[in-house]
């Protein structure tokens, strides 16, 4: 009987270890995937997968060619023939099980086998489609006892009765997650067995609660005296409504808190609870800014531990991860992980089975979505859906956390909203509107005419007369033209600005801030998601009534001039220049005709269902890019069309096509690009730390600053300045105009 390979390897001595025999690869696949898969409901599913992803491996002709690919068995004479070309194995076997399961059965598994490695396929399109790839496919040489065994593992019934929007697609997926992830598993356990081993060691949830709870019990010991009762007792209230609310059921959960309310732990504190109770295997807390993400893990690496916490997002510095939590961020095996909006909803959208491979650990965990009101406007619709079906099928439990708290349920009168059922959020907080009225720290001034706009000049001489003040701006450019007009010793905070250079201002801020010294702060809306700072005093511009919202958690964020009897002034203007076009332009608009129309009481809690109800309902679109029509099964002759590819390259939250990224000399980031420069093939580790020397700019931008000698191509695609005149130590990269102070120059050439 034919011996048939799946993965051979070297050993260090150079010899050849005994080989992964296909039989065996096939068989422990198949049990990884059922496991997976067990947690909807889909164990045969899966078992059918793994047992079939590999078959045409056995087959003569694809051994031949491992052996003349690899060396493995190698005989000179017999093989004096050029190695022939690849021989694909996925496509052959998706076709195999389309023939022995028939198409009704065998279409929703042939996706996964086809992609298992090139990513889940479009049904038409290319020479890389599904349809393409079944009809050039050939199964006549796979080895008889493959599909002898094959038939016998046949799913009997489908997990539930499908709907006929994105459940199918969502299924797929998912099944395509336990297939890549067990794949990869069983692969690494035979190639690697001690970085297989470095997996394993993370503690339960039952014992992080057990820390956690240690944790508050210090932190919420009574207060000193200097501390705002109010606010601690407040903070305490939203705590204990939060542990009380993890009693309840599985679904979808709100948690409505105003800034500075204590949200963070509380929505882990009902996390650990919730999913102690309900056996939840992990808490995924999704973030929409790295600079959130960084702030959040320090204060869970405090509470439960540096090892226990895995974080996957693009600015993680290399010296940050163990080995083992680099490994749980491919697939989310831990029970704390901590990652962005892009990140999450990208994935659950994605075709690249690298991105695809930690979706079935998404199964039985509690989400917590931070800054809800975020959430993409043009991707609301199939996002919504797909939280839906998870919620459904899949048993996640998710917290929408806010203190601008978007509204996501169909509505009556907006009858043609695709919302999620009504009813099916439920409140965390027993009382919203008293907790708000007790949390009142600020008084928000709106425009007398807000037909009006300010100019720069007034503006900037305005706020040279305060000591300590925060000005947010919607635009880069705008932050800018009104940092110019202010005094030397003025902050300034963008995008343009790398992460690392962000994160050293902050800090700086902090710091002045903390000891009470004279500190004034030009910003973009950087600052108004989660950035935990406290300003006495903050001007925002004319923004979406959320922004305004979050601009003015930056305010007497501690209650301090309460203890004075004040409260924080938070002034709102209308800036020279509207916000950017798209979903910012829409948002500024809203509030302008709410404003216009007697919306002047920020602090009334109905206004955010109105601003909410224009700006979802009216004024933009909800499926931008016609994900839903894309994913959405189309049943013809038998065949199940969807298009997992191109719905991939469309779901972008970040649009790849209108933004380059490029490497900036800041700080350590020069002796990295340096080091790059020395290397045709860059260390990994390299790489990750440049992540945090980043900065983001539109196509025009980064095309004329290449017109202008200003970039260098270190390795295909990747750019950096490559002088440091252009990027400014307090405002960042240069990028609509050229450095003409000849003080700076001088500067600058000093440091190099």
């Amino acid at each position: 009987m034919t011996t048939y390979i799946a993965h051979v390897r070297k050993l260090k001595n150079d010899q050849w270890d005994e080989p992964q025999l296909l039989e065996d690869h096939l068989q422990q696949t198949a049990e990884l995937a059922a496991d997976f898969a067990e947690a909807f409901n889909s164990r045969e599913w899966g078992y059918a997968l793994g047992s079939a992803h590999d078959t045409k491996k056995g087959s003569l002709k694809w051994q031949s060619y491992l052996q003349d690919k690899s060396g493995y068995g190698y005989d000179e004479e017999a093989s004096s023939e050029t190695a022939p070309n690849k021989i694909e194995h996925s496509g052959p076997s998706a076709k195999l099980i389309e023939e022995l399961f028939g198409k009704q059965i065998g279409r929703f598994l042939s996706y996964c086998i086809a992609g298992h490695h090139a990513g889940l396929p479009d049904w038409i399109g290319s020479p890389a489609s599904l349809e393409y790839r079944l009809q050039n496919a050939d199964t006549s040489d796979i080895d008889e006892r493959f599909k002898t065994t094959l038939k016998e593992r046949c799913p009997k019934s489908f997990p539930w009765k499908f709907d006929q929007k994105l459940d199918i697609q969502l299924w797929i997926r998912m099944l395509f997650s336990c297939l890549v992830d067990a794949d990869r598993l069983n692969t690494e356990e035979y190639m690697d067995s001690n970085q297989h081993e470095k997996r394993e060691g993370y503690s339960t949830i039952n014992e992080l609660y057990k820390r956690f709870n240690v944790f508050m019990e210090t932190k919420t010991k009574k207060p000193e005296d200097s501390f705002d009762k109010q606010l601690y007792y407040s903070r305490q209230e939203v705590l204990e409504n939060c542990l009380k609310a993890a009693e309840m059921k599985c679904g979808m959960f709100s948690l409505t808190v105003p800034t500075g309310g204590g949200k963070t732990l509380s929505s882990v504190a009902f996390a650990l609870k919730h999913a102690e109770l309900y056996k939840k295997k992990r808490i995924i807390y999704v973030i929409p800014y790295t600079s959130i993400i960084e702030q959040n893990a320090d204060v869970f690496r405090k509470v439960f531990g540096k090892d226990e916490i895995v974080e996957h997002h693009s600015n993680l510095d290399e010296k940050d991860m163990t080995t083992r939590s680099r490994l749980a961020a491919e697939n989310w095996d831990a029970p704390i992980i901590v990652t962005t909006t892009v990140q999450f909803f990208e994935s659950l959208f994605s075709a690249k089975p690298n991105q695809c491979r930690k979706l079935h650990n998404i199964a039985n965990s509690v989400v917590i979505l931070d800054e809800a009101q975020l959430i993409p406007a043009e991707f609301l619709e199939p996002i919504l859906e797909t939280l839906r079906l998870l919620t459904e099928h899949y048993g996640v439990s998710f917290v929408f956390c806010t203190a601008t708290q978007p509204i996501f349920e169909k509505q009556k009168q907006f009858a043609d909203f695709p919302g999620l059922p009504e009813g099916s959020i439920r409140e965390i907080i027993q009382d919203v509107p008293e907790l708000y009225k007790k949390l009142e720290r600020v008084k928000i001034e709106l425009p007398c005419d807000i037909s009006k706009s300010v100019e720069w000049k007034d503006l900037s001489e305005e706020l040279s007369g305060i000591d300590q003040v925060l000005c947010v701006v919607s635009d880069r450019k705008s932050c800018r033209e009104l940092y110019a007009l202010m005094p030397k010793e003025t902050y300034h905070l963008s995008a343009l600005m790398c992460a690392e250079h962000r994160s050293n201002t902050i800090s700086e801020i902090k710091d002045k801030l903390k000891k009470g010294e004279q500190i004034r702060v030009i910003s973009t809306q950087l600052v108004e998601a989660g950035v935990d700072i406290d300003f006495p005093v903050v001007y925002r511009a004319l923004s979406g009534i959320d922004s305004i919202a979050q601009a003015a958690g930056r305010c007497n964020r501690e209650g301090k001039l309460n203890l004075e009897g004040k409260r924080g002034k938070v002034v709102v203007f209308k800036s020279p220049r509207r916000a950017p076009a798209g979903i910012l332009r829409k948002a500024y608009e809203t509030a302008e005709y709410m404003i216009h129309n007697g919306a002047h009481d920020l602090s009334d809690r109905n206004i955010y269902t109105n601003y909410f109800a224009l700006l979802y309902w009216k004024a933009v679109s909800l499926d931008a890019k016609n994900i839903m029509k894309l994913l959405k099964p189309e049943f013809s002759n038998g065949e199940t069309q969807l298009q997992f590819r191109s719905a991939a390259e469309s779901f972008k939250i970040i649009d790849d096509t209108k933004q380059r990224t490029i490497l900036v000399p800041y700080g350590e980031g020069k002796k990295l690009i340096e080091s790059l420069k020395r290397n045709s093939i860059p260390e990994r580790i390299v790489l990750r730390k440049l992540q945090r020397f980043t900065v983001n700019i539109y196509t025009n931008q980064f095309f004329a600053l290449q017109n202008r000698g200003s970039l260098i191509e270190l390795i295909p695609g990747i750019f950096a300045l490559n002088n440091t005149v252009e990027y400014n130590k307090k405002i960042g990269l240069l990028v609509d105009e050229m450095p003409n102070d000849p003080e700076y120059f001088i500067c600058s050439r000093k440091e190099e």
